[in-house]
């Protein structure tokens, strides 16, 4: 069973790769074929699947629908442009401000909401916005990391090791991957200062977006005041967080729809709801459930000791490094959401704490995908807006940036982490 359960995994991530718009569907069929197969016992279907998570997800997703909705980024945005002296200065600036939303927001929304702006400007300049579309991709993938609602793959983090949201700002008496991120954050910008050098032409903003509903708003930061309470509450219910967000969007389309008097503009909200990564995760849930079931999940813990020689220095760096690779290629959804038991197996096979290895994971897998162009969904967005405004850009031109920004990123919060939890 152990043999069939793992050739089951191996081709659900051959077509995981090579059917990029299938996703969700590979996913669900494996699932379904583990469940057929008896490799997930029918009584632990529902336990396998983490509902906190998939409920946070989308209750995100429809706040932040909300938030880009009101036009709230963009008043910030332009507040933010107004003050900066030249081109480089309004790119750097861009790329920081879309790095703050999206410790916040997801990177994905992140950059549909900052990369326009940078795309306008450019226009008034006549100028390419290739570079610092490029910048504002790959700075919103870094902070992803830095809280548990930031990304995905911190929100499975979190599930996982039952972090809540001020874990990642200090936890266990230490600082949290948060500060980590920051750190990451500068030492990258230093790359960006050199990689826009010579943008030196004066910009002034004209007039400011206007934003006429405040309500979403007060819904974001409601969600991160309620995150940051609930971790304070004892014995809650597992999917406290979920709750939290999904009544909060429930809340602000009610509102909305009221105030419209408009059922199809809370329609266009649902919509905003990526339940092509929702389905995703339900299946990659059930098919992780399968492979810990049938023991693959120890196999694979094992093997990573026995290569190490039980060494935590060479584990914690094969793990960061071959997260990094790996997520450059492929999505780090499914990726994270396989590690997270191995890793928890290394550190039960060593007898150790495994935060140190779940930072390194994290650290790894978000900020690989900075490495190539279709390493993260951010970067695949980013291009496609470029697309869309005549710029075809090569995977050269990307990695220019990317490359540099991710390396020096990802060695601060390498050292950092190591620094920290070792």
């Amino acid at each position: 069973m152990k043999t069939l359960a793992l050739i089951i995994f191996i081709l659900t991530y051959v077509f995981l790769l090579v059917l990029p718009k299938y996703r969700s569907y590979v996913a669900l069929i494996s699932a379904g074929i583990y469940i057929i197969l008896g490799i997930v016992p029918i009584g632990k279907i529902f336990t396998v699947v983490d509902w906190n998570v998939i409920l946070m997800i989308a209750g995100t997703m429809g706040i932040v629908s909300l938030f880009i909705e009101s036009k709230m980024p963009d008043l910030m945005a332009d507040v933010l442009i107004d003050k900066m002296p030249n081109v480089k200065w309004v790119i750097i600036s861009l790329a920081l401000f879309a790095g703050i939303i999206s410790a916040f927001v997801d990177n994905v929304a992140t950059v549909l909401m900052i990369a326009p702006v940078a795309v306008n400007i450019s226009k008034k300049l006549k100028i390419s916005p290739v570079a610092g579309v490029i910048a504002i991709a790959v700075s919103s993938n870094l902070q992803g990391a830095a809280t548990l609602v930031g990304d995905t793959t911190s929100i499975l983090l979190g599930g996982h090791a039952n972090l809540n949201f001020l874990d990642f700002f200090f936890f266990k008496g230490n600082l949290g991957m948060f500060w980590v991120v920051q750190a990451g954050a500068l030492t990258s910008t230093v790359v960006l200062l050199y990689l826009f050098r010579s943008q030196k032409q004066p910009i002034h903003m004209e007039e400011k977006q206007i934003v006429e509903d405040y309500f979403p708003t007060v819904l974001l930061l409601s969600m991160i005041a309620l995150l940051i309470f609930a971790s304070f509450l004892p014995n809650k219910p597992d999917i406290t967080n979920g709750l939290i967000c999904t009544s909060l969007f429930i809340m602000g389309i009610s509102v909305k729809g009221l105030k419209f008097k408009d059922i199809n503009s809370i329609g266009s909200n649902l919509l905003e709801i990526d339940f092509f990564t929702i389905l995703l995760l339900i299946g990659l849930f059930i098919v992780v459930g399968g492979i810990t079931e049938a023991g693959v999940v120890d196999d694979i813990s094992k093997l990573f000791v026995k290569l190490s020689g039980d060494n935590m220095f060479i584990i914690y760096s094969l793990l960061v490094w071959s997260s990094v690779i790996i997520s450059a290629f492929i999505d780090n959804i499914p990726y994270v959401a396989t590690m997270l038991p191995v890793v928890a197996g290394i550190a039960g096979i060593l007898g150790v704490e495994p935060y140190l290895l779940y930072f390194g994971l994290l650290t790894g897998a978000t900020l690989g995908g900075n490495l190539t162009p279709i390493g993260a969904s951010a970067n695949i967005t980013a291009l496609g807006i470029l697309r869309k405004e005549g710029y075809e850009v090569s995977t050269g031109t990307f990695m220019k940036i990317g490359v540099p920004f991710t390396l020096v990123a990802v060695v601060t919060g390498y050292l950092l982490i190591w620094f920290i939890w070792s």
